[in-house]
């Protein structure tokens, strides 16, 4: 039987410090362990250009239904990484409905939560963020991870109630995959692939596929531009299609211009390139190099659902590619990767 998702995430050899999220609600002055510098964010050379920009380009938003949509996806992902996606077919009323939900979950008491607490080698349920382990600092942030079902953690917080909850999370995570996956044939279309491969390639991501569904809450902050709320990293899967609430927080990060926001677009749902598409499209597309910043008066909510292929599968740079930039490597393997060395593990599978 296949490895799944969670059971791949479980079974690296991270040990990550089993810390609890902070009980925001009764925090009024940011501890000391929440107390960022910029030396404690930058992991690398290429981080030290910390400039932001004067006036922020946009990010391109594309609506789905244009004719010119292979080319529109295809000039976001060779330029950012990242776009904008509307007339996705995903109602808005199941986004607002999941949003609704993460609201409640993040609300309950501080010892309520942690019922349904991750273990220390776990993927879901509630906690930090995995990537915390590689940080001095602790980030002004608490998630719940879902794959799969949620009900195992959801009857934690609701006992005789969960399944509304349940319910409205395993609908999103259809509408999301099924996104996912109409984005993904537009990206390979771009990438130049013929039909035939396309359907090849398509179809085993489509009907075997897992996704990751992560809920995160970025409380208000007594003193936000000394807090992270999620440092800088990549995404380690093939896509992530992430909604925002309406309030500021996400930043890329650009060689030569440094940070960068991203606000949220009413409507639209935002979608980025991740490590295995990088790999995949042989680095023609970039893996979008991001982190979000906290609000001093507005609590931010946003749903990431992460999208790749099986985890036995192998992942190369397409066979189109004459000189391939990256050793062939299975989903698995990736994440174990990428939970030792976090952003290098991609410069660990490139041949020159």
């Amino acid at each position: 039987m296949a490895t799944t998702l969670s059971q791949a995430y479980r079974d690296t050899t991270l040990q990550l410090k089993h810390i609890i999220p902070l009980d925001f609600h009764s925090i009024h002055e940011l501890p000391e362990s929440h107390a960022w510098t910029q030396a404690d964010e930058i992991s690398s050379e290429k981080r030290a250009c910390q400039t932001r920009v004067e006036e922020e380009p946009s990010i391109p938003v594309i609506d789905l239904s244009s004719p010119t949509v292979v080319e529109l996806v295809g000039s976001a992902c060779q330029r950012w990484g990242m776009f904008q996606v509307t007339n996705h077919d995903v109602s808005l009323s199941l986004v607002h409905d999941v949003e609704a939900h993460a609201q409640r979950l993040f609300a309950l008491p501080a010892d309520r939560k942690i019922k349904a607490l991750r273990s220390p080698n776990g993927a879901t349920g509630y906690g930090v963020a995995r990537i915390s382990s590689f940080f001095s600092k602790l980030m002004w942030h608490e998630g719940f991870t879902i794959m799969g079902s949620a009900v195992e953690h959801a009857k934690e917080l609701w006992p005789n109630e969960y399944e509304e909850f349940c319910d409205s999370m395993d609908n999103y995570q259809k509408k999301m995959k099924s996104l996912a996956h109409k984005i993904l044939l537009l990206i390979l279309k771009a990438l130049g692939l013929d039909e035939e491969d396309q359907e090849m390639t398509s179809s085993a991501y489509l009907y075997q596929s897992e996704g990751a569904l992560q809920l995160n809450s970025y409380p208000s902050c007594p003193n936000p531009n000394r807090a992270i709320g999620l440092a800088p990293h990549t995404d380690s899967l093939l896509l992530t299609i992430l909604h925002q609430n309406d309030t500021n927080g996400l930043q890329i990060f650009q060689d030569g211009m440094g940070w960068m926001s991203v606000p949220p677009v009413s409507g639209a749902l935002l979608v980025n390139v991740g490590d295995l598409m990088h790999i995949l499209s042989n680095t023609r597309f970039p893996t979008v190099y991001h982190r979000v910043v906290p609000n001093e008066t507005r609590h931010r909510f946003s749903m990431a659902y992460f999208y790749g292929p099986p985890t036995d599968s192998i992942v190369a740079p397409l066979s189109k590619f004459q000189f391939p930039r990256f050793r062939p490597v299975t989903v698995k393997e990736y994440i174990g990767l990428k939970s030792k060395h976090l952003e290098k593990a991609l410069h660990l599978l490139r041949i020159s």
